[in-house]
């Protein structure tokens, strides 16, 4: 049964509100263990599962407060078959989505006033700072194929492949959510130079996806300071940007992996980096963060990106 919100979802051209950094969060600001930094572990136990409930709420408010919608992601980014491989968890893949998936619905039930899709992600096979060099469509696809046909047997209204490294790589998630019959967005990181970790430039990335049999709903950047891209978001490309979850920190990737201490920024210039981005992309449709960032963060942003965006 097709949510009723979805449509307006995709259409809209209001933004609507999605998360933040939620596995930097439980690590440093809940001292949470996350093994192989994977978030959907946090539903093994009860103090996970507490804060996932606290960290969701904040974002309802968020949304309720700016009179929009709000993407429900199921904690999965780690989810997919060659991470639970590592994991030793090959054999949990479809209990973890519907774990998942119902934690998200009474989310969801708890918050009848706002508007919400259900959003299944897919993170990379490998490191999200390192690119899956060599790896091909083909083989991507396949890897993937388990976890999309999880998401969409649990119901997901859409899949977002989060964290792309590589257009092959992404290509071989939208092949995979296709081919499960889920609706697909990809959002690449890029470096402190804009470009992908494979060293492709964005605009590039983005038409080869488009030329696929099956394009995207719309491209996201993720996992990147909006310093480190917003001087390449020049040209009619820019419309297929649909989404900014962006870091907090400026650190290089490089440089947050050896952090030991979370850089979280500044809220309030995050909101102003984004009211920014959000002239340059017309057709943004989704707000949110990634590491070191969190509710404040996508409060502000909000706030600033809200207020002149047409229903």
């Amino acid at each position: 049964m097709q949510n009723p919100h979805f449509g307006n979802f995709v259409t809209t051209g209001r933004p609507w509100i999605t998360d933040a950094g939620l596995e930097t969060s439980a690590l440093f600001h809940e001292g949470l263990d996350l093994p192989e930094f994977a978030a959907f572990t946090l539903l093994d136990h009860a103090a996970g599962r507490d804060f996932l409930t606290r960290w969701f709420d904040r974002f309802y408010a968020i949304a309720a407060q700016a009179g929009t919608g709000l993407s429900l992601d199921l904690p999965t980014w780690r989810a997919n078959a060659p991470w639970l491989a590592r994991m030793g968890r090959s054999a949990d893949m479809d209990a973890i989505h519907r774990t998942a998936a119902a934690f998200a619905r009474a989310t969801m039930a708890r918050h009848p006033q706002v508007p919400a899709v259900l959003n299944g992600l897919i993170g990379p096979m490998g490191d999200g700072y390192d690119p899956a060099r060599g790896t091909t469509k083909a083989a991507a696809q396949e890897a993937h194929a388990p976890q999309a046909r999880a998401l969409a047997a649990v119901g997901a209204d859409y899949a977002t492949a989060m964290t792309m490294t590589t257009a092959d790589e992404a290509k071989g998630v939208l092949a995979a959510a296709s081919a499960a019959g889920l609706p697909a967005v990809i959002s690449f990181t890029v470096e402190t130079d804009g470009n992908l970790p494979s060293g492709q430039p964005l605009h590039e990335a983005i038409a080869e996806l488009d030329a696929e049999p099956v394009k995207p709903l719309w491209f996201m950047v993720n996992c990147a300071h909006p310093d480190h891209f917003a001087a390449r978001l020049q040209g009619d490309w820019c419309a297929r940007i649909g989404g900014i979850r962006a870091n907090a920190s400026r650190l290089s990737h490089a440089e947050l992996d050896a952090a030991t201490e979370l850089d979280d920024g500044d809220p309030q210039e995050f909101g102003s980096l984004y009211a920014a981005l959000r002239d340059r992309l017309p057709n943004l449709r989704l707000i949110g963060g990634c590491c070191g960032s969190d509710h404040r963060h996508v409060a502000e942003a909000g706030r600033r990106c809200l207020h002149h965006a047409h229903a």
